[in-house]
């Protein structure tokens, strides 16, 4: 099995500097990993994505999480490396999740198989109920102290330490309603750097995370995997969607936008 702590999220490679004011010079740089990273569950391939290697047993269940299979901590057994295959062993990027045997598997009901098209056919509308049937709008909404919501994404900058070694990366965290923070993970795809703080949320059964703050922009897909986590409010350095913005408002969802030091969108 690949240790996590063997997965760098970072290649050293060289590059020549170019600039109007000095000779072209070779120095050293740093580039974000991406590898595929294969899920399987019960012997079947359900998903491959590009990912920054690490922290991929959390990748696995958050994604799990969101798309309706896995509904507590009991529905997993295992999550393990692919041994059998000798270059997944020597790569780690087959992912088996072994589930609890009573646990239904309905492949034919992943949402991103039917998201991921645009001549899919479904309006915004229809989209959104398709998300309800499976993960019910929220009860009570969750509000962000205005001195809270402006320090929030300069928490998670602080945590990038990888960005801050290739500039590559996406960057997520999950927060407490005081604005502490309880996790955050970065990857080379923000949906994945989602999945990573969900996912170790829902493996370490972490009940008080009510917001989820991105370094990007703000989609339906980021809404809908903070639904089905249970997480009321989503901070987005950048723009939302429009369908982002319709499904957080059904959703019962904070969505707060284009946050800086001073300045901020609500959109609810």
């Amino acid at each position: 099995m690949i240790a996590e702590s063997d997965m760098d999220p970072s290649v050293q490679t060289n590059v020549t500097r170019l600039s109007l004011q000095s000779p072209p010079r070779t120095a050293p740089d740093f580039l974000a990993a991406e590898e595929p990273l294969e899920i399987r569950v019960r012997g079947r391939s359900i998903a491959v994505t590009m990912r920054t290697p690490g922290h991929d047993e959390e990748l696995a269940s958050g994604f799990l999480l969101t798309e309706g299979i896995l509904r507590r901590r009991a529905d997993i057994i295992e999550i393990a490396h692919c041994a059998t295959d000798p270059g997944a062993a020597l790569t780690g990027n087959i992912l088996n999740v072994f589930l609890a045997p009573d646990v239904p598997l309905d492949l034919e009901k992943l949402t991103r198989h039917v998201f991921s098209a645009s001549s899919c056919g479904l309006c915004g509308k229809a989209s959104i109920d398709s998300v309800f049937m499976q993960f019910p709008p929220l009860e009570a909404r969750v509000e962000i102290e205005t001195k809270v919501l402006f320090e929030l994404p300069k928490r998670l900058r602080a945590s990038q330490s990888a960005f801050e070694a290739t500039g590559g990366l996406h960057g997520a965290a999950l927060f407490n309603r005081a604005g502490e923070l309880l996790i955050a993970r970065e990857d080379i795809g923000r949906h994945n750097a989602v999945d990573k703080v969900i996912g170790h949320a829902f493996l370490n059964e972490i009940t008080a995370a009510d917001i989820l703050v991105v370094s990007g922009r703000a989609s339906f897909e980021i809404m809908q995997k903070a639904l089905a986590a249970r997480v009321g409010a989503v901070v987005a350095v950048s723009a939302p969607s429009s369908l982002a913005v319709e499904f957080a408002r059904e959703a019962n969802q904070s969505l707060y936008g284009f946050v800086r030091d001073k300045t901020a969108n609500h959109y609810n």
